[in-house]
C-alpha cells in the first residue's frame, strides 16, 4: 500500500509531543513490512539542520480556487534512513515550530496536502491511505473528503485520523474557514464550528472513516466528560456510527518503542552495554551518569529519574512539592524537563534542585542521548504527569531496566502492571491521582522494593516486556486493508452542540 502520513512533528528533529515518536516509529515499521510511506510536514528548519537531505521540486504548487486567495507553495522531497519518504511543504511566511503558525499558515498547509492527494489520485501511483495525526492532519482530511464529494479524486483514498492528545484541538477564529478555502456554510455546529471557534480536530473527526488513538484506555476516556476536553459528545456519536459509516467508536492501538534505537545492548550513548540476561553493567551506567552530572557517586543509593514537562497538567507543581521528601528517602534525584511550557515553573524547579548539588540534578531540554543515559542510570523512572494518552516513557524505562512509577490513568494502564507486595507479578509502580503525597508514596514503595532479594528478578522481568512496534504496525495494516477493501460511505453531517 501507499500511505501518506500528515502531521506536524517528526522525532528526533521536530518534537513537541509524543506524536513525534509515533510518526517516526510507526512509519519505519510500516516501511519494514513492505509498504511505501510518505510523511508530509511543513518545511521546518530543524529537519534540514539535523542533516536530512532534501531536494526542491522544479515546479511549485499553485493553490487556487475556493475562498482563499491563490497561493504558491514550494515542495521539497527527501528520504529518511528508515526508508520513509519526506514531503516538506514550504508555506509563504513559514512555520517555525509545531506550536507556532496561525490559521492562514496551517490552512495553507492543509490545502497543499489535499491538492497533492488529488494530483496523485490522477496519476499512476495514487495514495491508498491518508493517515492524519492530531488536528494538523485533521484539517487536511476534511479538505480531502470535500474534494471527494466534489468528484475531484480519480481514485478513492481512505482517511484515518489518530488522536494523540485530544486537548490539542487546533482552535482558531472564524478566519480559519476562508484560510481553508471554504465558505461560511462550514462554520456551523454540524461542521467546523466548535464553541464559537473553528476546530481542526473536529474537522478530522468528521472526515475520518476510522479514528484511532494510542491506547485502549485512552480510547474509552475520550468519550468521557472528564477526559474528553469537550469533544466527548462527538466521540460518543462516533460510537453509534454516523450516516451509515462502519465506524464503531475510537479504536485504541497501543503505541510502542523503537527497539533498534531504544536498546541498552547496543546503545552507543551508554558507558556500558547490558541486557535482560545480564543487567549488571547497568551499575556502571549509573556511576557514569552521576559523574557526568557532578553528583555524589554512591552505587548503593537509589537513583530516581524523573521526566516532567514544566506546566504540563500539574506534574511539575506536584514534583516541586514532593522534592524535599524524595531526597529524604536517601535517593539521588535527576529531573529531565522535556518541555518548559511554563518558564517560571521550570525556574522554580531548577532553583530547588540547585540547593542539593550532590544529590539532585536538572536537565533542561535534554538531548535524546542524554535521556537514554538517564534511563540507563536510573533504578526508578517517575513519569510526573497527571495524565497521558500513552506516553512512551514507561515503556522506554522498562526497556532500560528503570522500573516506572506513574499515575494510574490513560495509556499507562495498558503498558504498566502494578507490582504486588511480594514483587512476584507486575512491571511498575502505579498510584492514583497526581499529588506530592501520592508521588512520594509510590517512589517509597520502589525504594523499599530495591532492598528485596527479588529486585533483580523484577528488573529482568520489566526488561523482557515486548513493547516493539511490529504488532501495532500490523494492526494498522489490517485496519487499512479492511477500509481499502470496503470503502466507507461519506458520512452525513452531524450536529454536535457545545
Amino acid at each position: 500500500m501507499d500511505i501518506l502520513f500528515v502531521g506536524g512533528e517528526l522525532a528526533p528533529m521536530v518534537r513537541r509531543s509524543d506524536a513525534a515518536d509515533v510518526i517516526a516509529s510507526l512509519s519505519k515499521s510500516l516501511r519494514a513490512l513492505g509498504h511505501r510511506v510518505t510523511i508530509a510536514l511543513p518545511r521546518f528548519a530543524a529537519i534540514e539542520k539535523a542533516g536530512s537531505l532534501v531536494a526542491r521540486r522544479l515546479s511549485p504548487l499553485v493553490l487556487a480556487g475556493g475562498m482563499a486567495p491563490a497561493t504558491e507553495v514550494v515542495l521539497y522531497d527527501g528520504r529518511l534512513g528508515s526508508g520513509a519518504d519526506l514531503l516538506l511543504i514550504d508555506i509563504p511566511g513559514g512555520i517555525e515550530r509545531p506550536d507556532a503558525g496561525d490559521a492562514r499558515t496551517w490552512g495553507t498547509f492543509a490545502r497543499a496536502v489535499a491538492a497533492i492527494v488529488v494530483e496523485r489520485s490522477r496519476g499512476e501511483a495514487p495514495f491508498d491511505v491518508v493517515h492524519g495525526h492530531d488536528w494538523i492532519g485533521g484539517a487536511a482530511l476534511y479538505l480531502i473528503k470535500e474534494a471527494a464529494a466534489r468528484g475531484e479524486l480519480a481514485s478513492p483514498v481512505t482517511r484515518v485520523l489518530t488522536i494523540h492528545d485530544v486537548a490539542a484541538q487546533g482552535a482558531f477564529g472564524r478566519e480559519a474557514i476562508p484560510a481553508l478555502g471554504l465558505d461560511d456554510s462550514h462554520f456551523t455546529p454540524d461542521r467546523l464550528e466548535f464553541w464559537g471557534l473553528t476546530s481542526f480536530l473536529k474537522a478530522g473527526l468528521l472526515a475520518a472513516e476510522t479514528v484511532t488513538t494510542v491506547s485502549e484506555t485512552y480510547a474509552r476516556e475520550l468519550g468521557s466528560e472528564e477526559r474528553g476536553e469537550r469533544m466527548d459528545g462527538l466521540v460518543r456519536a462516533l460510537s453509534t456510527g454516523i450516516g451509515g459509516s462502519i465506524r464503531s467508536g475510537v479504536l485504541g492501538v497501543v503505541s510502542g518503542v523503537d527497539h533498534a534505537v531504544e536498546n541498552p545492548a547496543t546503545d552507543p550513548a551508554l558507558a556500558a552495554r547490558y541486557d535482560a540476561d545480564d543487567p549488571s553493567p547497568k551499575g556502571r551506567c549509573k556511576s557514569a551518569l552521576a559523574q557526568e552530572l557532578g553528583l555524589e557517586i554512591d552505587p548503593e543509593r537509589p537513583t530516581v529519574g524523573v521526566v516532567v514537562r514544566a506546566g504540563h497538567r500539574g506534574g511539575a507543581e506536584a514534583l516541586l512539592a514532593a522534592l524535599p521528601k524524595l531526597l529524604r528517602l536517601d535517593s539521588t534525584v535527576i529531573v529531565a524537563a522535556t518541555a518548559l511550557d511554563d518558564e517560571r515553573l521550570g525556574e522554580r524547579l531548577e532553583e530547588a534542585i540547585a540547593r542539593e548539588p550532590e544529590r539532585a540534578a536538572w536537565l533542561a531540554r535534554p538531548t535524546d542521548a542524554q535521556l537514554r543515559r538517564l534511563l540507563a542510570g536510573s533504578d526508578l523512572l517517575v513519569l510526573a504527569s497527571a495524565h497521558d494518552a500513552c506516553s512512551p516513557w514507561p515503556m522506554r524505562a522498562q526497556r532500560y531496566g528503570a522500573v516506572p512509577v506513574a499515575v494510574r490513568a490513560g495509556g499507562t494502564i495498558d503498558t504498566v502492571i502494578d507490582l504486588d507486595a511480594d514483587l512476584v507479578t507486575g512491571t511498575g509502580f502505579l498510584f492514583d491521582h497526581l499529588g506530592a503525597e501520592n508521588l512520594v508514596g509510590a517512589v517509597a514503595r520502589g525504594v523499599s522494593a530495591m532492598r528485596s532479594p527479588r529486585w533483580g528478578a523484577v528488573r529482568r522481568r520489566v526488561m523482557r516486556v515486548d513493547h516493539g512496534w511490529e504488532r501495532p504496525a500490523r494492526r494498522y495494516i489490517a485496519l487499512y486493508k479492511s477500509l481499502v477493501r470496503e470503502p466507507v460511505s461519506v458520512a452525513a453531517p452531524l450536529a454536535v452542540s457545545p
